[in-house]
């Protein structure tokens, strides 16, 4: 990398984003719908709220399960309609999401190959209808959605066993490059903001094997999409062994679709700790590789000495790819005091990667309007809320000491001043606050 173009990255400022949790997911055989929850399916002057802040982009919600939840040909198109309208109109930028830790609709969820026929349609339709958007997430997450939903069971089909993850993956990644190939067709300058969950999985010494293992498949989203995947990778024989055919993974090299821009979620639960002392742990974090048995939990809480935290990360991501970053979730459900010092520590995590050399350029504060039952991973409806900069609780938002924060990042002007004394618990080396439930 010349030093000319490691100076262009620095001297750009960070830009600040935000983001709206819109995940649309399915209960036994019913389906949730988070900006129904949140009431912003009925707010536009949300929209407003969110200019006022300084925000000019945010990753904004075009959920297909949405707009076409029973026919692929009855697509509702008013509610996008008013919302890009309005966005426009107070110079936001979206970053489009069409699908967001969804399984697709009732005739094409993605366990199927309608699934990979329709959403690229869906695409079609929508960079048709609204030309101008130049920035898609297809799928949000694959990786996540397809470990929660074919490895450990929590989603929609609830899948346990390395064959249903593997094609779940490949099909969400395979199913992306399909729709940036339509969207292109329209607007060939259109982006590929892909985003997945990144964190670290650390060890006890007996299974550093499967950390090693987890640490290469954690990657396995962008490099499918940039066509790394081939024999040398070492994650080949791993997806082989899945029951990936030697024609899938060559599909993907031959047409491989790289990300304009990688995105980074990364949360307290993102780092992972394996224990083979199961006793020291309750039941609900033991799980297993068929070799042994262990507990998997977070490694701020079980050894926050090895915690890498997101600076490391992005650096890790950079080294790997060179391409822009963004960290594209930056959320903690918790007390306002420790949502300040954690979106304060993202932002200086990322400035301090950025001034070594990497190529960052936002932050992206989510569930700006909160969100409903992530404190058990959307696996049951018990209507439990988080506030984010906003506090949608009584029916209409009102700002939280977040959004002072927000505005101070998204304006350029200091903050330091805004964030409370002292350290965030995750910060202290005897963490022992209770963090989100995560079944291993």
């Amino acid at each position: 990398m010349k030093k000319s173009t490691i100076s262009t990255y620095i001297a750009q400022p960070l830009a600040l984003w935000g983001g709206i949790e819109c995940t649309v997911h399915r209960v036994g055989d019913q389906y949730f719908d988070q900006l129904q929850r949140t009431g912003h399916h009925h707010r536009c002057d949300d929209i407003k709220r969110l200019a006022d802040l300084g925000l000019q982009t945010i990753r904004y919600p075009l959920l297909w399960e949405r707009a076409a939840p029973h026919r692929p040909d009855q697509i509702d198109w008013q509610w996008a309609d008013e919302r890009m309208q309005c966005l426009r109109e107070h110079q936001i930028r979206p970053i489009v999401g069409l699908v967001h830790h969804g399984c697709g609709p009732r005739y094409a969820t993605f366990e199927r190959t309608a699934f990979e026929r329709e959403l690229p349609r869906y695409a079609r339709q929508v960079a048709e209808r609204f030309p101008w958007i130049d920035a898609y997430t297809p799928i949000n997450e694959p990786l996540t959605t397809a470990r929660f939903s074919g490895l450990y069971g929590h989603w929609y089909p609830h899948g346990r066993h390395d064959k249903v993850f593997a094609q779940l993956l490949v099909r969400e990644c395979r199913t992306t490059i399909r729709v940036m190939r339509e969207v292109r067709l329209v607007n060939p300058a259109a982006q590929l903001v892909q985003t997945d969950d990144l964190g670290q999985t650390h060890s006890s010494s007996r299974l550093s094997y499967q950390a090693d293992f987890e640490n290469e498949r954690r990657w396995l989203t962008w490099d499918l999409l940039c066509g790394r995947v081939t024999p040398h990778h070492p994650m080949w024989g791993y997806l082989r062994y899945a029951g990936i055919t030697e024609a899938d993974l060559w599909y993907m090299v031959e047409n491989a679709c790289p990300p304009s821009i990688i995105g980074i979620n990364h949360y307290l639960t993102s780092e992972r700790y394996l224990d083979h002392k199961l006793a020291t742990y309750p039941k609900h974090l033991w799980g297993g590789n068929g070799r042994h048995t262990y507990a998997d939990t977070e490694v701020v809480q079980a050894a926050p000495e090895k915690r890498v935290g997101l600076e490391g990360l992005i650096r890790q991501t950079w080294q790997r790819y060179q391409m822009p970053i963004v960290i594209t979730e930056a959320h903690l459900g918790s007390t306002v005091d420790e949502q300040l010092r954690y979106l304060w520590e993202f932002w200086q995590a990322a400035e301090q990667a950025k001034a070594a050399g990497a190529d960052v350029q936002a932050v992206t504060v989510w569930a700006m309007l909160g969100s409903y039952d992530w404190h058990c991973l959307l696996t049951r409806c018990e209507n439990y809320y988080e506030a984010g900069t906003f506090d949608v609780s009584s029916g209409r938002p009102q700002p939280t000491e977040l959004a002072a924060l927000v505005h101070h990042l998204a304006t350029g002007k200091p903050a330091r001043h805004l964030i409370p004394p002292g350290r965030g618990w995750w910060q202290t080396a005897n963490a022992d606050t209770p963090i989100n439930e995560l079944v291993a």
